[in-house]
């Protein structure tokens, strides 16, 4: 569904609260056959979409955690890249082996290897052929080249770095961590997508969802005490905000 806060979705929860809190001073005058509207139903499910609520906002905190940690883990790949590649141009590397070390390279800082064609400004001119974007950065590729960049570095010989984190060893540990951290965004990502969808089902499903069951409950109030009743007046205020469910 549409990106929403969370205060939308607390908001329609708490009025629910609101509603049984009226429900209940109305005493067995409130006695629906319909069972979805009968009191203890309607207490059981607001029990359930604040579990449903807790829940996302868990999930979503575990899911932060895991792109913080990501990013961090990420955020110095571009200087060691160079660094890498500045290693490699102090042994005795061949120049072809040298141009692929800086092509992965090229690849992390997000760069071309040659400029791309300006717009003709003649109409009549070749059209300009369409190109694939350079800027190959999401963390999955910045770790596929990464891996490409030290895998030239084990296949030269005279690559023997003293500084530990310039080292074959250290930098596969540092991408299987890479790999790691990747992974556990993904993760989290659909727990807290399969938790959203949970919760707005339970809130927002036609005929189903709490906010439908909300506008029942007033029409059973207006039609037991009438529409111009103080008690339905008490309770025909409270908002309850719809929302799609995709």
């Amino acid at each position: 569904m549409p990106a929403t806060t969370e205060t939308g979705h607390a908001k329609n929860i708490a009025n629910f609260q609101s509603l049984i809190a009226f429900v209940i001073q109305y005493g067995g005058t409130y006695n629906p056959s319909k069972t979805t509207l009968k009191l203890a139903n309607l207490q059981a499910r607001l029990v359930q979409e604040q579990t449903n609520l807790t829940d996302v906002l868990n999930k979503t905190s575990s899911y932060n955690i895991a792109v913080n940690q990501r990013f961090a883990k990420f955020a110095n790949v571009k200087s060691l890249a160079t660094r890498l590649v500045n290693a490699l141009a102090t042994t005795d590397a061949a120049e072809k082996t040298l141009a692929d070390a800086k092509g992965f390279n090229r690849k992390i800082q997000g760069k071309r290897a040659s400029a791309v064609p300006s717009t003709p400004t003649d109409p009549a001119a070749t059209p300009v052929p369409k190109t694939i974007s350079a800027s190959q950065q999401s963390y999955d590729q910045q770790t596929q080249h990464l891996s490409g960049l030290v895998a030239v570095l084990q296949n030269e010989p005279s690559y023997a770095p003293n500084e530990t984190d310039l080292q074959v060893v250290t930098l596969k540990a540092l991408i299987a961590e890479m790999v790691n951290n990747n992974n556990e965004v993904a993760t989290q990502y659909a727990a807290i997508s399969t938790a959203r969808m949970a919760r707005d089902k339970g809130l927002y499903l036609e005929k189903t969802g709490l906010v439908s069951i909300a506008q029942d409950v007033k029409d059973y109030v207006k039609s037991v005490f009438g529409a111009t009743s103080p008690e339905y007046k008490q309770i025909s205020g409270i908002k309850f905000k719809q929302q799609k469910v995709i």
